[in-house]
């Protein structure tokens, strides 16, 4: 059964309030539209999380009960999962919205992809999840990139934005031949967090009817948002 659902949502810390602290309502929209886009996941029998991990960390998988912290971002009381704080940034952000929408029930699992994984592997990942027996509701994990203004964590790239501007046009689309051609180099060179994640959902829309609607796309810190659903 191919993947019957899937949404796309950016994972800075600040999406959590008590990382925020009195900037929380700052992200009140980003944040709805995170969790209405989760919501539609809920046709599926079970969740995968996908985000990006260091590269020297490997493919790595972990089950429904890893857990992550946001210790390092000044939140410590707050965390996810019941087990061990092992998650990624990007998959711990992805286990706390899920646990704040309406599908926090369904069991899920994680994959963290390497972020100088290259586009075959992780279009093969794509392939491989969408070839799965279950109904898969799958979340996908990634900020585009952090050079979009003068405030950004990094000076103003002036690529930048037209390279956010195509990821939007593919997510909206759910076009999955841009998303596999995006260059890993300039990623890297616009510190784009999402572009491995990115290219595993193209693996796995790449034989889906699924249909993008791309409800939240903007830079209010310099860094590239994006938030669509797939249904």
């Amino acid at each position: 059964m191919p993947v019957v659902s899937a949404a796309v949502c950016p994972h800075p810390p600040l999406l959590v309030p008590e990382v925020a602290s009195g900037a929380a309502p700052e992200l009140d929209d980003l944040r709805a539209a995170c969790l209405t886009a989760i919501d539609h996941l809920s046709a599926a029998d079970r969740l995968l999380v996908v985000g990006s991990n260091s590269s020297t960390s490997g493919i790595t998988r972990y089950d429904g009960s890893a857990g992550g912290t946001f210790g390092a971002y000044g939140a410590p009381g707050v965390r996810v999962g019941t087990g061990a704080a092992v998650l990624p940034l990007s998959l711990a952000m992805g286990a706390w919205l899920v646990e704040q929408s309406k599908v926090v029930g369904l069991p899920r699992t994680y994959l963290a992809v390497p972020a100088d994984a290259s586009p075959s592997q992780c279009l093969e990942l794509g392939r491989e999840i969408a070839e799965s027996n279950d109904r898969i509701g799958l979340l996908v994990m990634g900020d585009g990139s952090a050079r979009r203004s003068e405030h950004s964590p990094v000076h103003l790239h002036p690529r930048a934005e037209i390279f956010d501007a195509t990821v939007a046009d593919a997510l909206a689309h759910a076009d999955s031949a841009v998303l596999a051609a995006l260059d890993p180099d300039l990623a890297t060179e616009l510190q784009a967090a999402g572009r491995a994640p990115w290219q595993v959902l193209a693996g796995a829309l790449e034989s889906s009817s699924l249909r993008g609607d791309l409800t939240y796309h903007a830079a209010p810190y310099g860094v590239g948002y994006f938030v669509a659903a797939f249904t």
